[in-house]
């Protein structure tokens, strides 16, 4: 049995505006460092995380098949379909009438979709199922609050 997630994809509006005020330094993860900017122009996160709007789409993750890649349930992925896969690529296919978000392995014509999560098996893509792979996830948002 195949784990396939259902994902409410959504598409990106072009001209929605996604600005968020630009704190002007860059934040310490090692020691602290003492504050010395104020903040600075506002940032547009389409601009960020989007380099192609017209095929770019999110959807929100439902399932744990890719938590040791860091993608846990109620995170949103943001998927560029412009982008040509790559083996080893995450990405968003559609197998047999599912969406599943997955690795994707692809070796001499062979594709498999692999889970980041020892529970679940590979998925071997059998050359007679009805395939594609949808779109390259090319950022995750996460939220990290309480």
């Amino acid at each position: 049995m195949h784990y396939m997630a259902i994902l409410e994809i959504k598409k990106i509006e072009e001209n929605s505006d996604s600005s968020l005020m630009m704190f002007d330094e860059r934040i310490q993860a090692g020691f602290p460092s003492p504050a010395q900017g104020a903040f600075a122009d506002a940032v547009d996160l389409n601009h960020e995380l989007i380099s192609n709007p017209a095929a770019t789409f999110c959807a929100r993750v439902i399932g744990d098949s890719m938590v040791d890649s860091g993608i846990y349930e109620g995170d949103m992925l943001i998927i560029d379909r412009s982008l040509e896969p790559h083996d080893g690529d995450i990405a968003v296919c559609f197998l047999d009438g599912d969406f599943t978000v997955k690795r994707v392995l692809i070796n001499n014509g062979e594709v498999a979709l692999v889970p980041a999560n020892r529970k679940y098996p590979v998925i071997k893509v059998p050359q007679e199922s009805n395939f594609i792979i949808w779109g390259v996830v090319s950022h995750i948002i996460k939220k990290l609050n309480r």
